[in-house]
């Protein structure tokens, strides 16, 4: 419990707020990752037009609901693929982040909830580590699942709905 409460305080700061610098929805299984400039977040589902928030409409609400991925591991990515640069689209994700380290920025401690602030109006509750799938080794060529592990970003459920549009701030908040 000591351990707890002096790790609290040191998880609850961040040096700076994070931007959304890019946005992703994949219409369908195994369709490629379309970029937008904005999307409808809606609470309890999640990205208007991405096959998650379309198969979760009939169904309860899931942990994966929206992924991040943080724009500086994309570069980590790449250079384990041994390439300049990579296409975030190619990692799937939804919301690529910089400036916010959004591994940490999950909630590491029992009973605290980190949410992401995305703008004004959207809150994103972290709920897990985002695994790559074997649909990588596919996109990215044979044994490049590895170049993702620990580098997949996060999942999070949508709490609070909105737009998001690229350039908005990234907040977090552990509660």
């Amino acid at each position: 419990m000591a351990t707890e409460s002096l790790l609290q305080p040191l998880m609850s700061h961040f040096a700076q707020p994070g931007r959304i610098e890019a946005i992703y929805v994949r219409p369908g299984r195994r369709e490629p990752a379309r970029s937008v400039d904005r999307v409808q977040a809606v609470a309890g589902l999640g990205l208007e037009g991405d096959r998650a928030s379309l198969r979760r409409r009939n169904a309860p609400p899931g942990n994966r609901q929206v992924t991040l991925i943080q724009h500086e591991h994309l570069v980590a990515i790449a250079a384990f693929l041994g390439r300049r640069d990579i296409d975030a689209a190619l990692s799937r994700r939804n919301l690529v982040v910089s400036g916010l380290n959004v591994l940490a920025a999950r909630a590491l401690l029992k009973g605290q909830d980190a949410i992401h602030c995305v703008g004004e109006e959207v809150r994103l509750e972290v709920t897990g580590l985002c695994e790559p799938c074997s649909r990588m080794e596919e996109v990215l060529d044979y044994g490049r699942y590895n170049a993702m592990r620990g580098h997949g970003g996060v999942t999070a459920r949508v709490l609070s709905g909105g737009n998001i549009r690229v350039g908005d701030a990234v907040r977090c908040i552990v509660e």
